[in-house]
């Protein structure tokens, strides 16, 4: 005998009003589009927004929020900072786009390359035509490297404890 579903039926009527009234809130938010980027242990949530006519820009700054702070607050290494803002430098979009910016895992620099694939990502999927430029400085390309994983029997990956023959 086939167990009874405990879950209500919903009507179809019911279920396209629903789909209308979550079209109609997508609608009043802001439009966004979403990448991803990862490198060794990080991994970088990007929502790329056009920029709006009410957005203060700082002079030849972008506007970047990462985990609700702005990137010069959340990488204090003007090298990491550059490192985050580069594929909308090197396409002089830095004033055109903001961009908002969950990232967890790893390191700094992890961070901040996770960052920086994600933002070329987002801006391919806004323009198509901006692929070439960004793969030809290397934007594009995933670096797979990741730490090794520990081993049985040793102390590390490749480390072994101390051996003696006697």
């Amino acid at each position: 005998m086939p167990k009874k579903s405990t879950k209500p039926k919903i009507k179809k009527e019911a279920k396209i009003v629903r789909q209308a009234h979550h079209k109609e809130a997508l609608d009043e938010k802001e439009r966004y589009l979403e990448a991803v980027g990862r490198r060794k242990e990080s991994v970088a949530r990007v929502r790329l927004f056009t920029k709006k006519a009410s957005d203060e820009f700082p002079e030849d700054k972008g506007l970047i929020s990462i985990n609700q702070k702005s990137y010069r607050d959340y990488f204090k290494d003007l090298f990491l900072q550059n490192e985050v803002e580069e594929p909308l430098k090197k396409l002089k979009s830095l004033d055109r786009f903001k961009a908002s910016v969950k990232v967890g895992g790893g390191g700094l620099k992890g961070q901040a390359e996770a960052i920086r694939l994600g933002i070329s990502r987002a801006l391919v999927l806004f323009d198509a035509n901006y692929r070439k430029k960004l793969k030809k400085l290397g934007y594009l390309t995933q670096d797979s490297r990741v730490k090794e994983r520990r081993k049985y029997g040793l102390k590390k990956a490749r480390k072994a404890p101390q051996w003696a023959k006697r």
